[in-house]
């Protein structure tokens, strides 16, 4: 079982439109509303895989109600812990040909949260990933909490995987998850404005190689750090080494939640014992079909099965 903690989730809901009037009426040709935020979005494409998954989080309100409910339509086992405001919805506008904006409501600050997995839960996973905003901690609160949620990362084989960002996802690697998995972005934003010109996505071994010390000297205390790059594909540095990970050519779709499908597979591979260099060409096979999918976080199968076959995988020396 891989156990996903939604501490931030959300609805997302996409408009079709053929083109966009913001002063006037728009009506759009379709409406579609899925659970989202980065913890859902990588429980439901573990589902989406077969895999025995179990969602842990927060969700207070109407939208909070919403996804709820759309977690049971698909068949997606959770258990929220009622907030006391409710959950952002994100607007998501998708017109023809291409291209898209996310407008996103946002969210009423909350107090709580999960801080610990219940013990029959934790008996049962063999791995747990947690995922989505968070508030930026005063005095090292919000690390706090995530340190706490991994003390035990060690007993009975359990691994851990975070997706997060800021403060958060520094605190969150040192708490030594097996995963962290930051965009360029948000390693970016960690390593400061003098470092950033240096960095991946440019195809050459010398920014590759930068961004990798960044993610090393950024994120200590991780097992490994998985850079997702957008359509550059990813980079990991992990005990085995580092590896650079090139997905087929861009596609036109819908990115939203492109990022979780790499998380998801990665929590996959990590349970499955995968190689690192099989790890990342399934983790870059199932971002780049998710990103072809209309609709926010999901995949085609069988695009997802065709991306295999071009996905490129070499190690960084």
């Amino acid at each position: 079982m891989i156990v996903v903690v939604c501490l931030n989730p959300a609805l997302d809901v996409t408009h079709h439109v053929d083109a966009v009037d913001w002063g006037g009426v728009n009506r759009p040709r379709a409406v579609r509303a899925r659970p989202g935020g980065k913890g859902l979005n990588v429980a439901r494409t573990l589902h989406a895989l077969g895999v025995d998954v179990l969602v842990l989080g927060l969700a207070g309100g109407i939208t909070g109600a919403g996804v709820e409910a759309a977690l049971r339509e698909r068949c997606v086992p959770g258990r929220a812990h009622p907030g006391r405001r409710g959950d952002p919805a994100h607007l998501q506008r998708r017109r023809r040909p291409q291209g898209h904006r996310v407008l996103r409501a946002r969210p009423d600050r909350r107090r709580g949260g999960v801080r610990r997995v219940p013990p029959r839960v934790r008996a049962g996973a063999e791995e747990s990933h947690r995922g989505g905003a968070v508030r930026q901690p005063a005095a090292g609160a919000g690390g706090r909490d995530l340190r706490h949620a991994d003390r035990d990362r060690g007993r009975g084989g359990r691994a851990r995987g975070a997706d997060t960002h800021g403060e958060a996802l520094r605190r969150g690697a040192a708490a030594g998850p097996a995963i962290v998995k930051p965009n360029l972005t948000e390693l970016a934003a960690l390593a400061g404005p003098a470092a950033r010109s240096a960095l991946a996505p440019p195809a050459d071994g010398a920014a590759d190689r930068a961004t990798a010390a960044a993610a090393a000297g950024q994120l200590r205390g991780a097992q490994a750090v998985v850079v997702t790059l957008g359509p550059d594909g990813l980079l990991a540095v992990t005990g085995d080494g580092c590896w650079r990970a090139r997905a087929p050519a861009a596609v036109a779709g819908n990115a939203t939640g492109a990022g979780d499908a790499v998380a998801a597979a990665l929590a996959h591979g990590l349970v499955l014992g995968r190689p690192w260099d099989e790890r990342l060409r399934h983790a870059a096979a199932l971002g780049a079909a998710t990103a072809a999918a209309p609709v926010a976080g999901e995949f085609r199968r069988q695009d997802y099965l065709g991306a295999l076959t071009a996905v490129t995988v070499e190690e960084v020396r």
